[in-house]
């Protein structure tokens, strides 16, 4: 088996695609798993803001956390109605784009894939800052641990949908059922102590205030809460990788995630005022996150404590699996409309969009190395990027139902109206709340990569201008080319090449470039002679031209530029065409120990910008394989002549 099919499966066909589209059940951990694992950072984002009312913090974590889960509910609902509008695709930048214009999508775009970028991080970060609870000693490690998990999140995905869905099913299904039985039994506990109930393991205790419970306060805890609704636009992303009916799945995936997500919140805002629990420093060595303090103050940190948290730890490093999933594909979206290079559009041996993965990886890794993999650093970039799309995705969902007048256009118009309203508001909040803590970066990202955008775009478009030709094909004084060919020393490559060049046309030049007309040159002369001159007039055809060309630098490339312009002034109306030959190794370690002129040849040529000149490589292959150019000439028998 190769190296390749080990690591990521075989190569799929494309006529394969079908067969990797998954159900409800796979869609659940594919694009569910950020808006799921964001139970466990949102609210611990929201009492970090709180640390500062001490004790009186508690009692403000649940009326924001009420807040979050209804705001959350109206994005539920604008959601479905956007998938069902949108069956082959409804994230913000097709409906953005669609209703509102290029301008305003490409905004969503810009603000999305800014957004699938920190959920990747801040889901990992927040994932190995939950193992760094269980172990402390884990501490000095924490920025490697996110990077091997960034890597191995990346082999995941180039394997393909399917075989992410499968990896990350199981600490999905046990993260839920394990973290909802604590909270179920915790929410028992406390109703059968009258809302007291006495913690197995205390957590640890508030300190004094040394802050008012001021408005502004409780707008930045709600800004930071408000990470806990990230991911809930994946699923309307994501239409494309269900199986049929793809809307009637898409809207099941969607509705069971938020039903969780809003348990897990609601169990999560009760807690803890029912236990006391708040924030601690997260760059502390004593940091212990809030699901880590319910967990052990409701059962204790036996078994069930540690397989709790293994899953909490599971699911937030595997979050980063629903930027994963859309990140490539709103790439693609992108480059098909021109506004990113086409290389995004172009599936891999897995049918996975493979550069998008490689790109999300690397800008991620450079986000977790600038910040440390510490959560709390990257909380603030969050957050703006998702509402800013939620927003324009519910704007040009109300612009839809406008164009559309049908019989249920007025109620869907007013969800998706509700919707815009109150994802407006919470940008606005998020910004203004986070806007010195380190929002006013996103604030720059954003429009500079919808300048990027546009300037890609601009770039294919005037490429399609230099490019468009509406002339006909005429074969009439029609000239052959003249041939460039570099030779050094009489060898197999070049005796290759030379056969190559001839093939194209009468007039070949071959160039010798040194700084003396020493030994070389005279060895070089004796052989062309014996080689070339005598058998070509043997056989009564005219030789190639042999030139030395004088380089007192021991200049290789810019003689030969001087000889392609020299032979382009001299005939204005013919072609040039350079002939480089190229002896190609097949192995890795020896490639290294060649000369590598032909490349740099090729690349000087190209970067030259001499127009009518074609630059042609010949490869002589060393190996054990024949590979080579067949001669005209059938033998007897049918079979080709072949030469190296």
């Amino acid at each position: 088996m190769k190296i390749l099919d080990l690591i990521f499966g075989r190569p799929l066909e494309s006529a394969e695609s079908e067969n990797i589209t998954v159900g409800v059940g796979a869609g659940i951990p594919i694009l569910g798993l950020d808006a799921l694992s964001s139970a466990a950072y949102g609210p611990e984002a929201a009492l970090t803001m709180l640390i500062p009312l001490g004790v009186f913090g508690i009692a403000k974590a649940g009326p924001i956390i009420g807040v979050i889960v209804a705001l959350l509910l109206v994005l539920f609902f604008s959601y479905r109605q956007t998938i069902e509008a949108y069956p082959n695709g409804g994230g913000s930048y097709i409906v953005a784009h669609k209703n509102l214009g290029v301008g305003p999508g490409l905004l969503a775009a810009a603000a999305l894939l800014l957004d699938y970028v920190l959920t990747v991080a801040v889901g990992i970060s927040a994932g190995v800052g939950a193992l760094i609870s269980a172990v402390p000693a884990l501490h000095p490690y924490t920025l490697l641990l996110c990077l091997a998990i960034l890597v191995f999140i990346t082999l995941i995905n180039l394997r393909g949908v399917r075989e992410s869905g499968i990896a990350f099913s199981l600490p999905t299904y046990l993260f839920v059922v394990s973290l909802i039985g604590v909270l179920i039994y915790g929410v028992v506990k406390a109703v059968a102590a009258g809302g007291h109930p006495q913690p197995v393991e205390v957590p640890p205790v508030a300190k004094a205030a040394w802050e008012m419970a001021t408005p502004w306060l409780l707008i930045r805890a709600f800004a930071s809460g408000c990470t806990a609704m990230t991911g809930v636009e994946a699923v309307s992303n994501g239409i494309q990788i269900f199986n049929k009916p793809k809307v009637f799945k898409a809207q099941q995936t969607l509705g069971a995630i938020v039903l969780i997500l809003t348990v897990l919140l609601m169990g999560i805002g009760y807690l803890c005022s029912a236990y006391h629990i708040v924030a601690t420093d997260p760059t502390s060595p004593a940091y212990e996150s809030v699901i880590s303090q319910i967990v052990a103050a409701i059962v204790g940190r036996g078994v069930f404590y540690y397989v709790t948290l293994a899953s909490v730890i599971a699911v937030l490093a595997l979050s980063a699996n629903t930027g994963f999933a859309d990140f490539p594909r709103l790439c693609r979206l992108l480059a098909e409309d021109e506004f990113l290079p086409h290389m995004f559009t172009v599936r891999g041996r897995r049918l996975a969009y493979s550069t998008g993965i490689m790109i999300l990886s690397l800008l991620c890794g450079i986000l977790l190395i600038a910040f440390g993999g510490i959560t709390d650093r990257l909380i603030p970039l969050f957050a703006i990027g998702a509402f800013m799309a939620f927003t324009l995705s519910q704007a040009g969902m109300v612009k839809h139902w406008q164009r559309r007048r049908g019989a249920h256009s007025k109620a869907s118009l007013a969800i998706n109206l509700v919707g815009a309203i109150c994802t407006g508001i919470a940008l606005v909040v998020v910004i203004v709340a986070k806007f010195m803590d380190g929002a006013w970066i996103t604030m720059l990202l954003i429009p500079a990569t919808v300048f990027l955008f546009w300037a890609i775009n601009r770039h294919y478009r005037w490429v399609r201008r230099k490019t468009a030709c509406s002339v006909p094909v005429k074969m009439t004084d029609i000239k052959p080319p003249i041939v460039l060919l570099p030779v050094k020393l009489w060898d197999t490559v070049i005796h290759r090449a030379l056969i190559f060049a001839m093939a194209l046309t009468p007039d070949v030049i071959a160039i010798h470039v040194d700084d003396e007309e020493g030994e070389e040159w005279r060895e070089l002369r004796r052989r062309w002679e014996m080689y070339v001159v005598e058998p070509l007039e043997e056989q009564g055809i005219q030789p190639p031209t042999l030139k030395h060309v004088f380089s007192p630098y021991r200049r290789f490339i810019a003689p030969i530029l001087a000889e392609v312009r020299q032979v382009q002034h001299e005939h204005p109306d013919r072609m040039i065409a350079v002939v480089v030959p190229e002896l190609v190794e097949t192995t890795f370690w020896t490639w290294i120990l060649h000369n590598q002129r032909g490349g740099i040849l090729k690349a000087a040529l190209l970067i030259s910008g001499e127009r009518g000149v074609a630059v042609i490589s010949v490869p002589w292959y060393l190996g054990h394989g024949r590979v080579g150019i067949r001669s005209q000439n059938r033998k007897k028998g049918g079979k080709k002549a072949e030469t190296h």
